[in-house]
Order: C-alpha cells, then structure tokens, then sequence
C-alpha cells in the first residue's frame, strides 16, 4: 500500500470524516488545490475551503488528520511521518 500522505493530492477523491463543524462531515469531492493550511474541494454544490487543522479526511481510503499536515504540497511530499 502506497503512503498516500507523501503523494500529491492534486484529482484525487476526499471525503471528510471528522470536523469540528458538523456540516462539514460527509463533504466528498475532488482536491482542486491544497496550501499549507487548507484543502480546496470541488463539490457536487461547488467549491469549498477546508481548513486542514480542522478536519480528518480520507483519501483512497486511506484516514488523515488534517492537523498533522499543516505545510505545502511540496513540503509534505518529501517529509518522513510517524505511524499512530
């Protein structure tokens, strides 16, 4: 299984597990732009911004609190993670 944390997000499906808002459980989309601290997310209802630091999300099925990524694209792709 591949660490989908190290590979660019850019296309790929998320769908938002936990929140801190609870209207944004359940957003699924596809990734249109990510920035050190948020993730923009192409919606059946159109564009959201999600604040990384508030949400666990997935991606390829894969399970990733948003808080423990909090720096650029280019930045997480190169970085070593600890396992929980």
């Amino acid at each position: 299984m591949s660490n989908i944390i190290n590979l660019p997000w850019l296309a790929r499906n998320l769908e938002v597990t936990q929140s801190t808002d609870p209207t944004l459980i359940g957003v699924t989309g596809m990734v249109q732009d990510e920035t050190r601290r948020t993730i923009t997310v192409q919606t059946e209802r159109g564009t959201k911004t999600l604040a990384k630091d508030t949400i666990r999300f997935k991606i390829d099925d894969v399970e990733i609190d948003g808080s423990k990524v909090g720096q650029r694209p280019e930045e997480r792709v190169g970085k070593r993670y600890r396992r929980n």
